[in-house]
């Protein structure tokens, strides 16, 4: 199980937690899913979403079948309370994270405190040469007359150059406001442990079930249970393991959408519908919408018959034709 991918099941619906298993369904399995969790930083929108992962049921029905992921029963996994062992454990790891985050927060504060006294350093350095550049004279200046020049003996004489009496006191009078020491605010704040995925928790005890039929048994999952979805996720399957990546088709008018690669680097190729049968009838006016539809939408519909004898899908794509 420990190999497994875990595929949590609550209601009847699926989902991914943890971004390690979001990641290898992606790269490994083609599967894409649909993010669906709010993101803590931008809670108020819902554009970039985040965990959990939620799965259509032909995508869990492949990866089960593929013995690639297990199925959890959310539902009955904390029906027991937790023992004292478990609720010692799991103070013993907020005592560890607390440790850890501490350690972490003095590096980062010596890092800090590092760069601000190199900085300090720097600015004085130039700060200094850029007074002395203002207080030597200017080449070939001139001196306007005698009587100036003599007036200026005196005060040269008591205050060393010229140049002293122009040039203002780096120094001024009044205090400069210092930044504020980030140090206070820094030992004043902590983190808080927030478990990501339900494992987390020592009392969790999910039933896993590794088929489709035994999570069926047990009344986890029901899917596929009529001859339409058997032939939804026998043609899933077949196109995954042509390399198409699938995704939702609700909103183009079909079950789903194909792509020729990853949806982050490609549009959708196809609109596809699921026939029970390769000998499916169909009338004039659903061969006119497929048609229209795909075209409006820049794609092309793709009709899959599935035949349950031979285990073979045929594919049929319709476009709208200009004539004349």
């Amino acid at each position: 199980m420990s190999t497994k991918i875990p595929i949590h099941v609550s209601n009847n619906k699926a989902y991914v937690w943890d971004v390690e298993s979001a990641e290898i369904v992606r790269t490994q399995h083609h599967i894409t899913g649909l993010l669906t969790g709010t993101l803590p930083s931008l809670a108020q929108q819902n554009v970039f979403l985040g965990l959990p992962l939620s799965l259509m049921p032909e995508e869990v029905v492949y990866l089960v079948e593929k013995e690639a992921a297990v199925l959890l029963d959310n539902t009955s996994a904390n029906t027991q309370p937790p023992s004292e062992a478990e609720i010692a454990e799991w103070r013993q790891r907020i005592v560890d994270y607390r440790a850890a985050s501490q350690d972490n927060l003095a590096k980062i504060r010596k890092q800090k405190e590092t760069a601000r006294g190199k900085q300090d350093t720097e600015e004085a350095q130039r700060k200094r040469m850029e007074r002395e550049a203002r207080k030597k004279p200017a080449p070939g200046a001139n001196v306007m007359g005698a009587p100036a020049e003599a007036a200026f003996d005196n005060v040269a004489s008591t205050s060393g150059t010229v140049d002293d009496v122009f040039i203002p006191d780096e120094t001024p009078s009044s205090p400069q406001l210092k930044p504020q020491d980030d140090k206070k605010g820094e030992d004043s704040t902590y983190n808080v442990l927030i478990p990501s995925t339900p494992e987390d928790h020592p009392w969790f005890r999910a039933p896993a079930y590794e088929t489709i039929q035994a999570a069926k048994e047990a009344g986890v999952w029901t899917y596929p249970s009529t001859p339409t979805e058997q032939a939804k996720c026998a043609v899933y399957k077949d196109l995954i393991d042509k390399g198409y990546f699938i995704g939702g088709g609700l909103k183009f008018g079909g079950d789903w959408l194909v792509y020729p690669g990853d949806q982050l680097r490609y549009h959708s190729h196809f609109v596809a519908t699921v026939l029970l049968t390769s000998t499916t009838k169909l009338t004039p006016m659903q061969i006119v919408a497929y048609g229209r539809l795909g075209t409006v939408t820049k794609k092309a519909h793709l009709l899959c018959g599935w035949d349950g004898n031979t285990g073979k899908v045929d594919y049929y794509s319709i476009e709208w034709a200009y004539f004349g």
